[in-house]
């Protein structure tokens, strides 16, 4: 058994994650010309933070200074890892529009493989962990049918998705490299079966479905019906993220990058959602994003939302950074998502929510607990609910995604090699290792 790297102190680490974030932060949207003056344990939580905000390929290409070998070449490698991964997804993709075709079913891919399929990123460029379709509740059981045809798996439900995981026998030819530090080209790729896109934040349940679904959607992948509906679902997703501090940095890139793509009309379309819900969870994450990517936001959309977020709301989002409100944020808290109630007797349904979990939420641990490498070798998912809030209380202890990075970034082991240039039936291989 490989020794786990030595620790330095929790605060020393914190501290370099925050640093890491915030740099990185700012380099995305002004590159600067000189590398920053880190010791070697700083450039591993460099890499640790890469990680964790899914950013990793995007520096490789966006930076205007090196650091030192270790840094270059880990990035360099995460950049091939991520455009071969993208190689695979797309020969995905292209293999459901067939068959969804031929059944006369419709589909939507979300976030990241909508973001892929209008130009926003080219290949490499972005990491997806893995794919989400939306798909009508009257269609679902269509769908499930043609992923099990394409070789995966019903493993579990999770709110309103199902999950789908590549079969025993496909992911048995994924090489052992699949489980390392980082991105991996050989990753075994999920897909996630939506019939709702529903947030909870974290008493209300906001839902955008409609705004999604297409009115005459045609058999096969189909897009977002606008750029605006496209930017909703990233802006709501992200708000949930900061209820729970898992927000990514390359969520706020993917919102900088479509904002620039809308219209006076664009925007007009979005403000119009405020007679369909109040959308008082788009400030916050607005607020975030206008931080790191100034004018971004038009200042009569920022001026229009304020008035429909709570007073208490809109002061914190004022001041939060993207280190507070992500896995960057090294300590688990108990109630994190206490800011985001508006009256005393939502906070105290919150707390109760947190204290006595919910069966869904049990169960959504079970799977995790089973699915996830920052998971499945920590002590903390085999630990009793209860044990969990007397930690969360007396010790805020550190949060195991987070660790896993550190563990990771620190472990030179655990870095993938290259990958292999593809074969020449790659796209079909892409398909059958799913």
């Amino acid at each position: 058994m490989t020794a786990l790297p030595v620790l330095p102190p929790l605060p020393q680490i914190a501290l370099a994650l925050e640093k890491a974030t915030e740099h990185f932060a700012g380099e995305l949207h002004n590159a600067g010309q000189h590398a920053p003056d880190w010791s070697e344990f700083q450039w591993s939580m460099a890499r640790a933070a890469a990680v964790l905000h899914g950013v990793t390929p995007l520096l490789a290409g966006a930076l205007r200074w090196r650091g030192p070998p270790s840094w270059e070449k880990f990035v360099g490698v995460q950049r091939l890892h991520t455009a071969a991964r993208q190689q695979r997804l797309s020969a995905l993709l292209d293999r459901l529009d067939q068959q969804a075709r031929r059944a006369q079913l419709a589909l939507v891919p979300l976030k990241g493989a909508a973001l892929y399929r209008l130009g926003v990123y080219s290949g490499g460029e972005r990491p997806m962990a893995d794919l989400d379709l939306l798909v009508s509740t009257a269609d679902e059981p269509a769908a499930r049918e043609l992923l099990l045809m394409l070789g995966y798996l019903d493993t579990s439900v999770s709110g309103n998705n199902r999950v789908f995981e590549p079969s025993h026998a496909a992911t048995a030819v994924v090489r052992k490299g699949a489980t390392s530090f980082g991105e991996h080209a050989d990753r075994p790729i999920k897909i996630d079966l939506h019939t709702r896109i529903v947030e909870r934040l974290p008493m209300h349940e906001a839902d955008v479905s409609a705004l999604i679904f297409l009115d005459q959607p045609q058999p096969g992948l189909n897009d977002y019906p606008s750029i605006a509906a496209l930017f909703t679902h990233l802006l709501l997703h992200a708000a949930g993220d900061m209820v729970s501090r898992s927000l990514r940095l390359i969520q706020l890139h993917d919102l900088a990058l479509t904002a620039a793509r809308m219209l006076e009309p664009d925007w007009a379309a979005l403000l119009a959602l405020r007679g369909r819900q109040s959308l008082w969870w788009a400030l916050p994450p607005l607020e975030l994003l206008v931080r790191y990517y100034p004018h971004t936001i038009p200042a009569e959309v920022l001026g229009a939302l304020r008035p429909l977020c709570s007073r208490s709301l809109r002061t914190i989002a004022r001041r939060q950074t993207l280190s507070q409100v992500s896995f960057a944020n090294l300590r688990i808290e108990a109630f994190p998502g206490i800011a985001w109630s508006s009256s005393l007797s939502e906070r105290v349904g919150y707390i109760l929510d947190r204290i006595i979990p919910s069966r869904e939420l049990l169960r959504q641990r079970v799977t995790v607990g089973a699915q996830e490498a920052w998971a499945a070798d920590r002590d903390w998912s085999q630990l009793s609910h209860g044990r969990r809030v007397l930690k969360w209380v007396l010790s805020q202890p550190p949060r195991p995604p987070t660790m896993h990075a550190v563990r990771g970034a620190l472990a030179d082991s655990a870095i993938a090699p290259a990958p292999p240039p593809p074969a020449a039936d790659a796209s079909l291989g892409a398909v059958q290792t799913h």
